[in-house]
């Protein structure tokens, strides 16, 4: 177990890195798009191939960020339902959730995603628009992105399945959710003792 546990803090090291570096691409795509608008509006000029970089930028994020959403535990559930249970019950809704949906879904996509990227590669598919990108390497996001989502998926499970064995502190996956609930807390608190040097 402390070896797989070992592996699970590697991959989570890799996806946070990851994570943050292909966040910056949102940035870029707000910068392109902005130079779109001003260019269109300024000089009446337009770009296809402009206008799918940005598309292009927006899905990258969305598509390879999902691993570090996960490890960051801000993807969603249903915090209402999951927030009431006792933290036995929590983990084994995880370790169930991990292990008959979210590992079997992101293999399915790999497997299928694969061959419509190769696919899409061998006859060097261009956009259907005038002046517009070639789309193969968007579609390799896709297996790219489940494939990195099943190795966050599989830490998460030697995670939990660790921390039911007593091997991991539950802070140790704690995050997201967690957080923010306890810095909305902390906020409170701080609201409250102002109110009461204000009114003493």
């Amino acid at each position: 177990m402390k070896g797989l546990i070992g592996l699970s803090r590697i991959i989570d090291a890799i996806n946070r890195l990851l994570g943050r570096v292909v966040a910056w691409l949102l940035l870029v795509a707000v910068l392109v798009s902005a130079v779109n608008a001003i260019v269109r509006k300024a000089l009446n000029v337009s770009s296809n191939a402009w206008l799918e970089v940005q598309w292009i930028l927006f899905g990258a994020v969305f598509l390879l960020c999902a691993a570090w959403t996960l490890l960051s535990n801000e993807h969603i559930r249903i915090d209402i339902v999951n927030g009431a249970l006792p933290k036995r019950a929590q983990n084994w809704i995880e370790v169930v959730g991990h292990t008959l949906f979210l590992i079997p879904m992101c293999l399915v996509l790999v497997a299928t995603g694969w061959p419509f990227f190769l696919r899409s590669l061998g006859v060097n598919e261009q956009s259907t628009n005038a002046g517009g990108l070639p789309i193969y390497p968007s579609k390799f996001l896709i297996p790219l992105a489940f494939a990195i989502l099943l190795i966050q998926a599989m830490s998460e499970l030697i995670k939990r399945v660790a921390i039911m064995r007593g091997r991991l502190a539950e802070s140790a996956v704690a995050g997201g959710h967690h957080a923010a609930a306890e810095a909305e807390r902390v906020l409170k608190a701080a609201q409250e003792e102002a109110e009461q040097r204000a009114g003493s």
